[in-house]
């Protein structure tokens, strides 16, 4: 199956795509904020709530086994979808902001004045702000890989940051301005060297790339359903097991201990130390959904995809008069986005024209308030892609920004 076919293929299974804005098909183009449900997804999820709903590890009756089965089956497939040894290693969450906060509250009660905290100028302000907040309450120290050239990372600059007071790096594995997939293997072993932990944001890469976490040494790697064709309001959490078996849980509540005394708990087993609460069972059975879809589709053929319309998305941007594009040039391995602005149009008053022809895409700063100051740019204008997305949206989308100028 072609790159091109793959897209058409899939169409057929996301209800969305079949509606209007404006009077135009929708062309969504913003699948990095927020990917579409596939059919697959909307159905199991429906299926759970009129089938199998009740709380889970906590009943013997046989909805409350059914429902612990579908969710604990959903841990099972994140975990062959991403490469992980056990399931012990999969922690659900309600979403990568809250993985990465989950991993700051933990490691961050372990940190020293002076201890450092090493994160990356790309970064979202979801694996910037947590940081932050940790080294303020601990008295630690942040620092930032700069970029250089506008849109990789400065290694060299890297190796040098990294210091016998290291503790932690938090580096995203695909910029969701830029698209830049980092080397973040290399960063693990020269982190891991140094003696600190790595916590990777998977939240552009777990959609778009096939993983091996046993294999990319990451101690930490969080993602989010939504982008991945799931539901919202769940995360995942990866983290090595003997890393996560030193680490006290972050929050308390029930369901993540043993026993309990009035001054004293025992914390349970993994990875439920660290889901407190009822869990988001039915996002659970949607992931799990959605992980099967794409592992049907093969992660390859999606990379190839996305990769290819990419490519052909920033050649024809890069043609059109007044427009710059940000991140690694065409013919460079990259993920599914692409930021571009228009000379004289406010990234909002584009967005806001291309919706009136049925184009979704972002605007904004795109939670990367440092990397804009880096670019010296207010925000930018971004169009993501997804296994749904065609060629001839990619076509449509050219046209309309060919017009933006006009327009004002």
């Amino acid at each position: 199956m072609s790159p091109v076919t793959l897209g058409e293929r899939c169409r057929a299974d996301f209800p969305i795509l079949s509606r209007t804005v404006h009077g135009y098909p929708v062309a969504y183009l913003d699948s990095a904020a927020s990917s579409q449900k596939p059919r697959q997804v909307i159905e199991a999820i429906q299926r759970y709530y009129e089938r199998s709903h009740a709380n889970v590890h906590r009943s013997i009756h046989t909805l409350g086994e059914e429902a612990t089965e579908l969710y604990e089956n959903a841990r099972d497939a994140v975990r062959a979808f991403i490469g992980a040894r056990s399931r012990e290693e999969i922690v659900f969450t309600r979403g990568t902001t809250e993985a990465i906060n989950l991993v700051a509250q933990v490691v961050g009660r372990t940190l020293v004045p002076g201890d450092e905290v090493l994160v990356t100028e790309m970064e979202h302000h979801s694996n910037l702000i947590p940081w932050q907040l940790a080294c303020r309450d601990r008295g630690a120290v942040l620092r930032a890989v700069p970029v250089r050239d506008g849109c990789h990372l400065d290694l060299d600059a890297f190796r040098r940051l990294l210091g016998g007071r290291t503790r932690i790096v938090a580096v995203t594995h695909v910029s969701n301005v830029l698209g830049t997939i980092n080397p973040v293997a290399e960063m693990a072993r020269a982190a891991h060297a140094a003696g600190a932990l790595v916590l990777v944001d998977g939240a552009q890469a777990a959609p778009h790339l096939a993983l091996d976490l046993a294999g990319l040494g990451a101690d930490f790697y969080a993602f989010s359903g939504h982008k991945m064709l799931g539901p919202t309001g769940i995360g995942v959490l990866y983290g090595r097991q003997e890393v996560l078996d030193r680490l006290e849980p972050a929050w308390g509540g029930g369901e993540m201990i043993k026993e309990v005394w009035i001054d004293r708990a025992q914390w349970n087993d993994l990875p439920w130390r660290f889901e407190p609460g009822t869990p988001p069972i039915a996002e659970a059975v949607g992931l799990a959904a959605a992980v099967e879809y794409l592992d049907t589709l093969g992660m390859p053929r999606v990379t190839a995809h996305e990769q290819e319309l990419t490519r052909l998305a920033q050649e024809a941007l890069a043609a059109l008069p007044g427009v710059t594009l940000y991140g690694p040039p065409p013919g460079e391995r990259r993920g599914a986005v692409v930021a571009f602005n228009v000379e004289g149009i406010h990234p909002h008053d584009g967005a806001a024209i291309l919706d009136e022809a049925g184009i979704a895409v972002r605007a904004g700063h795109h939670c990367a308030q440092p990397l804009m100051k880096r670019l010296g740019i207010v925000g930018t204008l971004r169009a993501s892609f997804c296994v749904h997305s065609i060629q001839a949206e990619v076509e449509r989308l050219a046209r309309a920004v060919s017009t933006l100028q006009a327009q004002l």
